[in-house]
């Protein structure tokens, strides 16, 4: 027998609903994990080729090769 909404407890965990987050989460992690050294790879990659002084790498690589952002 189904709950009326008049008789709807409101708000409140769910056991079931919880659950089954839970595992697809875990499943999604697994999928994923092949992908981890990629991630890596590019985090280095990044971190290693842009400017540590906060100015955009694409306005350096600009400048020196004479795109947009070149004043001269």
């Amino acid at each position: 027998m189904s709950t009326d909404v008049s008789e709807s407890t409101g708000y409140g965990p769910n056991l079931e609903m919880s659950t089954l987050g839970y595992i697809v989460a875990v499943l999604i992690a697994i999928l994923l994990l092949p992908l981890l050294p990629v991630a890596v790879v590019g985090y280095v990659l990044y971190r290693v080729f842009t400017p540590s002084d906060g100015e955009p790498a694409r306005r350096g690589w600009n400048r020196d090769f004479g795109g947009p952002g070149d004043s001269s």
